[in-house]
């Protein structure tokens, strides 16, 4: 009579995930710090980082502003990305839509923006930062391929406030959202608050620093920015930041 045969089946390889991609996959957000964002796209040369940072200067007025305000510019420009982290490609410009029940503001039509210069859209530094962003959601979510919309904001503070999110505390109607601070000038406020699916507060913060980034599962967590205030009345005052949501196709 023949013995029995065991069966033996491999471990599987252990895979160590980068630690703000556990933290989003437990918390929903995580924040990075600018040393370590700019680390996760390559440490780029400064001129780059400055000529990114540069382009704010050229965005247009939204023209989509329900409340009737002019204190919102940007720019728009849409990507594709292939799963597990796979490579970024530019897509034909198109318009941003959200159904007003993630915008009940400005949502419900096709919004026309502006789109990104050439030099930006096909640039280090923002082909960096969707390299990154498509390594670190396709980690969580790794069998989807992504459409990506990129926006260019700059909020100008008022005397009256300037809000970064009109629509208030929101979900994008996306899978992931990662925001990054580009510049902070003369202004005071601006306090991102994270609330979970209950409405319950998880986090309140204010980003300070060029560079200095958030990501958040915008599937379980909604995020909203207090209205800005100029911080002397001397010069011009503006928030400007990089928005960029992964939806998956």
């Amino acid at each position: 009579m023949q013995s029995p045969v065991t069966l033996t089946q491999s471990s599987p390889p252990v895979t160590t995930y980068p630690i703000y991609c556990e933290k989003l996959a437990k918390y929903d957000f995580v924040q990075l710090s600018p040393e370590r964002f700019l680390s996760e796209i390559d440490d780029l040369p400064q001129h780059e980082l400055e000529s990114f940072r540069d382009s704010w200067n050229t965005l247009e007025v939204d023209q989509h502003m329900a409340d009737g305000g002019t204190y919102r510019k940007r720019r728009h420009g849409t990507f594709s990305a292939s799963r597990a982290g796979g490579g970024i490609a530019r897509e034909a410009h198109q318009p941003h839509y959200q159904t007003t029940t993630f915008n009940d503001l400005n949502g419900g039509i096709q919004r026309h923006f502006a789109p990104l210069e050439d030099h930006v859209a096909d640039g280090k530094v923002l082909n960096g930062i969707l390299r990154f962003a498509s390594r670190s959601f396709g980690m969580l979510s790794p069998m989807y391929d992504w459409h990506i919309e990129t926006h260019q904001f700059r909020i100008n503070a008022l005397s009256t406030g300037g809000k970064p999110t009109p629509e208030g505390v929101h979900r994008d109607g996306v899978d992931y959202v990662l925001m990054v601070l580009i510049a902070r000038h003369n202004v005071v406020n601006g306090t991102t608050r994270v609330l979970d699916a209950d409405r319950n507060e998880v986090a309140q913060f204010t980003l300070t620093k060029p560079f200095e980034a958030v990501m958040v599962n915008d599937l379980r967590v909604a995020h909203g920015v207090s209205a800005i205030l100029p911080a002397s009345a001397e010069g011009e005052a503006y928030r400007d930041m990089l928005v960029v949501t992964f939806k998956r196709k």
